[in-house]
């Protein structure tokens, strides 16, 4: 995990409002408008908040039609959650 890829998914998992979207996008995927009425957000700040939430490779984007879902990359949380730990933390015989 690079520098800046641990400071997007720090600043994702540090908001409280991109909190709710991923535990609400956590399992199951949802649409935008889904996401607005749960977290209580216009589609506006939704949009914005998941295109940041995207950028971190933190939710995965699928769209059918006109209608855009969103679905938490468990995999890629998991697997940053361990960057963050080598960043902050790495073994100190590796340094």
């Amino acid at each position: 995990m690079t520098e800046k890829e641990a400071v997007a998914f720090g600043k994702a998992v540090g908001d409280l409002t991109l909190q709710k979207i991923l535990r609400f996008c956590c399992c199951q995927r949802r649409s935008v408008g889904e996401i607005t009425k749960r977290v209580k957000v216009t589609q506006p700040t939704a949009t914005h908040h998941l295109s940041l939430l995207e950028k971190a490779r933190l939710v995965e984007r699928e769209q059918e039609r006109k209608t855009v879902y969103y679905k938490l990359d468990q995999d890629n949380v998991v697997a940053c959650c361990g960057g963050l730990m080598l960043n902050l933390a790495p073994d100190s015989e590796a340094t």
